[in-house]
């Protein structure tokens, strides 16, 4: 269970020296504090109860995020993104995955803020399934194809549940 303790040494003082907003400050701060322990121990209360639907599973959402600018000069086109993730991606993922497009910026090797087009992938797959170097095969390749600088990886732990029809969980409001 988390707890928050929020406590002011000295709430008289504060409102002398920086008058009444400051008091309303420290109030908002504490009501705020005290939302966010109601909310952990919620989440923490809705993990058990997830547990416990039909077709819930734990799982490990991976994300590869590709940038499409080349250093050299340049951008990776769609025609080779396509058969990159022909050749490249689907081999590695058959059972299946998602791509988007997005918009992001990053401090690269050289300090240079580096503002580009990118395309994202993802996947949802049990722990240790597929193993890790077959993300690291992909992100190699893709820097060495198009000369990139690196891919970001990022892990995390996903609850999914998959909404087919077959799930009464799913129609309940």
């Amino acid at each position: 269970m988390l707890h928050f303790v929020f406590t002011s040494p000295r709430p008289l003082a504060v409102t002398r020296r920086f008058g009444r907003s400051a008091a309303r400050a420290t109030a908002m701060l504490a009501v705020t504090c005290a939302a966010l322990a109601s909310a952990c121990a919620r989440a923490s209360h809705a993990e058990n109860v997830s547990t416990t639907l039909t077709g819930v599973q734990t799982l490990v959402d991976d994300r590869l995020t590709f940038g499409r600018n080349i250093p050299d000069g340049g951008m990776v086109s769609d025609s080779a993104w396509h058969t990159f993730v022909r050749d490249v991606v689907t081999p590695r993922f058959p059972a299946g995955f998602t791509i988007w497009r997005a918009d992001g910026q990053w401090l690269d090797p050289r300090g240079t803020l580096v503002r580009e087009p990118l395309m994202v992938f993802e996947v949802f797959h049990p722990r240790g399934a597929p193993h890790d170097s077959v993300f690291a095969r992909v992100a190699a390749e893709y820097r060495r194809q198009f000369r990139q600088d690196a891919v970001l990886r990022t892990t995390t732990e996903a609850r999914t549940q998959m909404y087919d029809g077959s799930t009464r969980a799913a129609m309940k409001p």
